[in-house]
């Protein structure tokens, strides 16, 4: 990356580097102009703040070197949650960093610990679990559409209890079941398997579940024959 004029702090670099990858001036990513590189006023071209002072962009400092920028980059994108290695990289290359530079930054970002795919694994495991239901398959699809090694996605996978997955599919159906009591029992299994198939729960488990959650409602738990999901 070629020096510009925009000047100052590593966050004004992120906020510039990220308008440069689009071609464009300089702008936070709010859309607001980077500190610095305020656009000209009507009146003699220097930009203006509040009483009308002029932003010294002397006093700004050097300019952000690469690292800088891709350590700002990489520590705003890790505030609030963990992301994977491979989430991270795109980031970075959407933001335009050097490829040289983005790779030296994350081996130095897991080294210490901040970046971890099989600790990634194991939350993104426990949370999709606990708000979506969803079954070991379909949650080693979403770890791998996210990067993740498939020696890692398995590690992480082994430690699921069968009993909790059984659980959650239970709880799937029951929660599912209230909005069915004006359906007949053989288009409510139906809907109740394929539901079940879409969170990634294997054929076997689903017929299981859904007819003994059938049987408990007081409805016929006779009818799964064919039971492809239509919905």
């Amino acid at each position: 990356m070629t020096s510009e004029s925009w000047r100052g702090d590593v966050h004004q670099g992120v906020a510039a580097w990220t308008r440069q990858a689009a071609g464009g001036r300089p702008e936070a990513e709010d859309g607001t102009p980077v500190a610095g590189t305020r656009p000209s006023s009507r009146r003699g071209g220097a930009g203006r703040r509040g009483g009308g002072a002029s932003t010294d962009t002397k006093a700004l400092g050097p300019d952000a070197d690469p690292e800088s920028v891709a350590r700002t980059i990489l520590l705003d994108q890790l505030t609030g949650r963990a992301r994977s290695r491979h989430e991270l990289a795109g980031k970075l290359a959407g933001k335009g960093v050097p490829d040289d530079v983005a790779v030296r930054m994350l081996d130095r970002f897991e080294e210490i610990g901040l970046i971890d795919d099989a600790a990634f694994a194991r939350m993104w495991i426990s949370g999709r679990q606990s708000a979506k239901g969803l079954a070991r398959r379909a949650l080693a699809q979403e770890l791998r559409r996210k990067g993740i090694d498939d020696e890692v996605v398995r590690d992480a996978l082994d430690e699921v209890d069968p009993s909790d997955e059984e659980e959650a599919a239970r709880a799937l159906v029951r929660r599912k079941l209230r909005s069915l009591s004006r359906v007949d029992d053989v288009t409510a299994t139906r809907r109740l398997v394929g539901m079940l198939a879409r969170k990634g729960y294997g054929a076997g488990l689903a017929h299981a579940v859904v007819r003994d959650e059938l049987a408990a409602a007081g409805r016929d738990d006779d009818v799964l024959g064919d039971v492809s999901g239509d919905e």
